[in-house]
């Protein structure tokens, strides 16, 4: 991801262009308990640590990307990045599943994480489905 872009998946401000989008698909109470965790990171100097923690999973995921996804190894990744999602809102299964699909058929999502490697949205996806699937049983 750029930092361009990395800047603009952190700006949480009214002037964000996504804020109203999120609103409409989440919620407000979704969007403000998100934007609360994100600031409380923000004033306690932790939004870079997260960011770096983001980007190091997306990089890991994208050298496993060509992989089966349903691996211990992909399992194990994407677990990960369940746990650090949490951080910044809560997400059910069924929302995570769900997250993994907007990141392939969402141009704007599929774009940016597929600058961490071809395919990656897609890997992301599948794996995220099955961990969701499994959770649930």
């Amino acid at each position: 991801m750029t930092n361009k872009n990395k800047k603009k998946a952190f700006d949480f401000s009214s002037s964000n262009p996504f804020e109203k989008e999120a609103r409409q698909r989440w919620g407000d109470k979704k969007v403000d308990e998100s934007n609360a965790k994100v600031d409380s990171m923000l004033r306690k100097g932790q939004l870079w640590n997260f960011e770096d923690e983001l980007n190091y999973l997306y990089q890991r995921l994208a050298d496993m990307r060509h992989e089966d996804p349903k691996s211990p190894k992909a399992q194990a990744a994407i677990g990960q990045w369940y746990t650090l999602l949490q951080r910044v809102n809560t997400y059910s299964m069924e929302a995570f599943k769900g997250l993994g699909e907007m990141y392939v058929n969402d141009p704007r999502f599929r774009n940016n994480i597929d600058e961490f490697g071809e395919g990656l949205a897609v890997f992301m996806r599948d794996a995220m489905a099955h961990f969701a699937d499994n959770a649930k049983s």
